[in-house]
């Protein structure tokens, strides 16, 4: 939210610099995002001041320029050529001197000007268009002032230049007092009165002017649905004209970055920002039988907004229509295409309301309506009973810029009035919660100031009556808030003493584990991800159809409606990342990523720890001593794997080969029903529907289960054995559905006693000499026994072995 300081100096006076205003802001929880010095032209004009032309005459060697002499009254005449057609001699123009910025309109880049020669003449500044000035879109000459204006008269000073300090405001949900800049002021009044000695007092622009012309423009008004709309306020407006509105007006709403449209809407959009009371203007003519009905209509009804789109209503939707119960506009939301005021319009109904925040956050939500202002303010709680007085602020307004006459008295339907809440506080509550003793008559006075009435008071408590625009001050806690943020956060002391509780750290700790993988990952080339939790539905519903859709997590995200639920798999968290590399030529990459997926059963939900490997592109950097198969495979991912789960104490598990929607080809490491890390290449079809270029290799390991395996590995000291290893090799032709773990595992079962190490350090195809579907396996076998050496006959005994179990298990051939 944008705040314009010479905007709040009409309600407050300030005598602080605008740097410790910031402060100021910030300290009483309007955290300072930024602030700037702009403005309402670009640049200020600075430079820029009236001139006379003295002479005016032919460029000698161009035919469209004009050569000038021109007084700006410092004594001397500026030699200036000018390329626009209507500049004459005993013109008064505005003349940019040399060494001045200039922003001209249209353009992202300013102009600096220099002392040149043009087409061999001496140019000495610039006299300028409107669009060169930045004050206007014409370019069909330079602008020729009035006679009577003195010469030399600073630009800025002759179009009332406005400089002021914008600061732009982080305001959080719960601040719907602050939405606008009487309720800023009136937050700054309050803190500079009890921490810098201020007076107080916010001046509130008067409304006694009002009063109702005649009642040439009567409506009736009909509300259905007062939960809905608990107020609803009116007013007509006959004779108004539609046009371009004060440069006064315009300069206020540019400044805190709202585009002036014309004067009746920029006079609804001014109230808006200035009291935070949103309201909406019909054209009175097209209102049918002269009659507003505020009621809902039946779901699928069309409805053109603004923008043009037609848009099919819930049931849900508030509506405002007119007596045929054709809508108008989607209260407090968007207005429509047809009712809204045009430049023809004449007569106007006026409308200040209060919206209930949730029939106004939904519909907002349900249309993808996230940029409407008046919904933004509805949404956290505008006050109820400002209505009548922004009105009529609105009205005044009316008719001083855009003329007409108030033509029916004001229509107000409040049949429930919104009383202020009572809460009850306890002195001691306060000086709890804040963490330093606040005396009694400290809090009244903060409390006066922020114009909350005590209704009832004790020497141990007080009743507190909450003005109506805090609608989030419901409870004790809020009103210390409240306090504490007028009594000063920083005024509250830092304790001497911090007192901790010492606590154990599970064990084996997760904390401690994640920087372990994580230092191994990234020792050897990995970058760390950290995507958010929460992804698009469309991707398990287009592209993976695994995971049922009663297991999937919704959310109803209203800041992005597509990302519309809790990921059940962090797939496509890598996938995007991979996506975003690719697209800026980081065609390499190695990523890893611990986080959390989240499942629905039934009415309960579950979250699950998971650690993710993504590979694609080259296994390393380009260099010319790696001379190796560059690309990474299924067993560069396998390899650490398989090195994270041994250093987490996982060495011993079962292998299952599988494929699904996810893996082209895959491996899953478990042991039983519990699965420790699911691996392979993602299948291609995915990855052109993610529209990856290459294979990605992508492995998921289940942190949760690898934990729990880690809490039973026992770490055990085993002395180095003194006696020598011995080395068998093997070479055997197989079927090639066989797997090296099946081999591995005979061996180990076979001689679980003396094979300590089984590798497999080749592999042979040929179908001429082996047989189709054959290849040939190279293993070696290392064999010890820590008690003695071991002969060649015991080695020979197991080695027989494990060619006999191959033979009989595998259907393996021993090539000698």
């Amino acid at each position: 939210m944008k705040v314009s300081l010479n905007w709040l100096k009409q309600y407050v006076d300030i005598n602080v610099s605008p740097e410790q205003l910031g402060e100021i802001l910030t300290d009483i929880g309007l955290e300072l995002e930024g602030m700037e010095q702009v403005e309402s032209v670009k640049g200020g004009l600075e430079g820029v001041v009236v001139g006379h032309v003295v002479e005016c005459g032919k460029h000698p060697n161009a035919d469209k320029l004009s050569l000038t002499k021109v007084d700006i009254g410092n004594g001397d005449l500026l030699s200036i050529v000018c390329g626009a057609p209507n500049v004459a001699a005993a013109q008064k123009v505005l003349v940019a001197k040399v060494g001045t910025t200039l922003y001209p309109t249209g353009s992202e880049e300013s102009l600096t000007l220099k002392e040149t020669k043009i087409r061999g003449e001496l140019s000495q500044g610039m006299i300028c268009a409107e669009d060169e000035l930045g004050l206007g879109d014409s370019h069909a000459g330079i602008m020729i002032l009035p006679e009577d204006i003195k010469i030399g008269t600073l630009a800025k000073d002759y179009f009332n230049i406005e400089t002021d300090t914008i600061y732009e405001i982080g305001l959080t949900p719960n601040r719907s007092d602050a939405t606008n800049h009487v309720g800023v002021a009136k937050d700054l009044a309050a803190t500079l009165k009890i921490n810098y000695h201020h007076e107080g007092k916010v001046k509130l622009p008067s409304v006694d002017a009002f009063k109702v012309d005649n009642q040439d423009l009567k409506l009736d008004v009909v509300v259905e649905n007062y939960e809905a709309c608990p107020r609803y306020s009116g007013v007509s407006i006959k004779g108004v004209k539609v046009g371009e509105s004060p440069d006064w007006l315009k300069n206020r709403l540019k400044l805190i970055g709202v585009r002036p449209i014309y004067n009746i809407v920029d006079i609804t959009n001014f109230v808006l920002h200035e009291l935070g009371q949103p309201l909406h203007a019909f054209d009175w003519d097209e209102i049918a039988d002269k009659k507003v009905i505020v009621k809902t209509l039946p779901a699928g009804t069309k409805f053109t907004t603004l923008d043009e789109v037609e848009r099919s209503l819930s049931s849900e939707d508030l509506m405002i229509c007119d007596g045929k119960s054709n809508g108008m506009c989607i209260g407090g939301v968007f207005g429509g295409a047809k009712s809204g005021v045009k430049d023809e319009t004449k007569n106007i109904f006026l409308e200040s309301a209060h919206f209930h925040p949730k029939w106004i956050r939904r519909s907002k939500t349900r249309h993808g309506l996230f940029n409407s202002e008046a919904a933004k303010v509805f949404e956290k709680g505008s006050d109820p009973n400002i209505t009548i007085y922004a009105l009529k602020r609105a009205a005044l307004m009316i008719q001083e810029i855009a003329g007409g006459e108030i033509a029916s008295e004001i229509v107000d339907l409040y049949p429930n009035p919104i009383e202020k809440k009572k809460v009850e506080v306890a002195y001691a509550h306060v000086n709890r919660l804040i963490g330093t003793e606040i005396g009694q008559l400290e809090i009244k006075k903060i409390l006066a100031a922020l114009e909350m009435d005590i209704l009832a008071e004790d020497s141990e408590k007080f009743t507190v009556a909450v003005p109506t625009n805090k609608a989030d001050v419901t409870r004790p806690a809020d009103v210390i808030e409240e306090i504490l943020r007028i009594y000063g956060f920083n005024n509250v002391p830092i304790p001497e003493k911090i007192q901790i509780t010492a606590a154990s750290a599970p064990q084996p700790d997760p904390s401690a584990m994640r920087n372990l993988i994580g230092d191994y990952l990234v020792a050897n080339g990995f970058h760390e991800t950290m995507a958010m939790s929460i992804t698009e539905s469309r991707y398990y519903k287009e592209l993976l159809n695994s995971i049922p859709d009663e297991e999937i997590v919704y959310i109803n995200n209203t800041s992005n409606p597509t990302q519309d639920i809790m990921r059940p798999s962090m797939l496509f968290s890598g996938l995007e990342a991979i996506v975003r590399n690719q697209n800026r030529q980081q065609l390499s990459l190695k990523l890893y990523e611990f986080g959390r997926t989240y499942h629905k059963s039934g009415e309960k939900y579950k979250e699950q720890n998971h650690l993710t490997l993504f590979l694609t592109g080259e296994r390393h950097p380009e260099s010319w001593l790696l001379k190796e198969e560059k690309e990474a495979n299924f067993y560069t991912l396998k390899a650490f794997v398989q090195n994270i789960l041994t250093r987490l104490g996982a060495s011993n598990y079962q292998e299952t080969v599988f494929q699904d929607e996810v893996f082209g080809y895959g491996i899953r490491y478990h042991r039983g029903e519990q699965v420790l890390a699911e691996l392979g290449k993602v299948s291609a079809k995915l990855v052109k529907q993610m529209d990856i270029r290459g294979g990605v290799f992508y492995a998921d390991l289940h942190w949760d289960n690898l934990l729990k395996v880690l809490a039973k590995h026992i770490i055990s000291f085993v002395e180095l054995n003194k006696f020598p290893t011995v080395r068998r090799d093997l070479a055997l032709v197989i079927e090639n559905s066989v797997k090296f773990a099946d081999i591995a595992q005979i061996a180990r079962k076979v001689g679980k006693n003396i094979i300590k190490d089984v590798n497999l350090f080749d592999v042979y195809e040929n179908e001429q000499q082996l047989g189709p579907g054959k290849r040939s396996y190279a293993v070696s076998f290392t064999l010890e026994d820590t008690t003695k050496t071991l002969q060649d006959k015991e080695v020979d005994k197991v080695m027989e072995q494990l060619v006999k179990e191959y033979e009989t298990k595998l259907g393996a051939i021993i090539r000698r």
